[in-house]
Parts: C-alpha cells; structure tokens; sequence
C-alpha cells in the first residue's frame, strides 16, 4: 500500500472549511466573530479600504483636472445640462408646429381694392432701382 490514507488531506484553511460543509463554517465564523479583537479588526480593514478608496478618488479627480479632463462627475453635469437643452428644444418644437397648424388653418384676410386707389406696397416694378443692385454697378 501507498502511504495515501483513504481521505485527503486538507491544503489550506478555505479548503478544509469547505470539506467541512456550510453548517461547520457557519459555526467556525460565529466562534471567530464572537471575539472582540477578530470583529475590531474586520471593522479597521473595511475602515481603512474605505478611507483609501476615498484618497484614490481624490487623487484621480486631481490628475484629471490637472491633465484637463473631464471626471465622471463633469460628465454627469454635462449630461443633465444637455437633456434640460433637448426638453426645452422639444417644447419649442411643439408649441411652434401648434403656431403653424393654427397659422395655417386661419383664412388669410386680403384687404378689399377700393377703385382709384393704389395699393399701399409697391410691386417690384415700380420700385426705383437701388445703388446696391447688381445692374447699376459701375465698372472699375
């Protein structure tokens, strides 16, 4: 016979926890728990990894600003700024198909000719022509 026993043996702590099945773990961490210093000590790890989450944060808002970047925070400013533009700009849309649906259903009013009399706008024909006209240039 080989020097092999019939059961492995266990390589590390997580592996013999998880031979030992969910209800033996679950009492192995309510025993670790139940210590003041282990549960200290969670406390200061989270603690300490949210504190230098923060400092990260921090440092790369710095970097960005530094290398004239936008941070997430800038592009969520900008986006809230750009969906305010785009309702505005819907709503003026609509209240100016409104104004064109109520301008085109109105009849239009022409104001009776009284004979003898000239119209008030002068056609294009009668008008004098004006010195920026494209005809009245003097060659240079």
């Amino acid at each position: 016979m080989s020097g092999k026993t019939s059961h492995r043996e266990p390589t590390g702590v997580l592996q013999w926890l998880f031979e030992r099945g969910e209800e033996t773990a679950g009492q192995v961490f309510e025993e670790l728990f139940r210590n003041r210093s282990v549960t200290d000590g969670v406390a200061k790890t989270i603690r300490r990894a949210a504190q230098t989450k923060g400092q990260i944060d921090r440092n790369m808002q710095t970097l960005l600003s530094l290398l004239n970047l936008p941070s997430r925070a800038d592009y969520h400013k900008l986006l809230t700024k750009i969906e305010a533009l785009q309702g505005s700009i819907l709503n003026l849309n609509m209240k100016l198909d409104r104004l064109l649906a109520a301008s085109a259903a109105k009849p239009k009013i022409r104001p009776k000719k009284v004979p003898g009399q000239e119209s008030r706008v002068p056609g294009p024909e009668s008008r004098a022509p004006s010195s920026e006209s494209p005809t009245s240039k003097e060659p240079s």
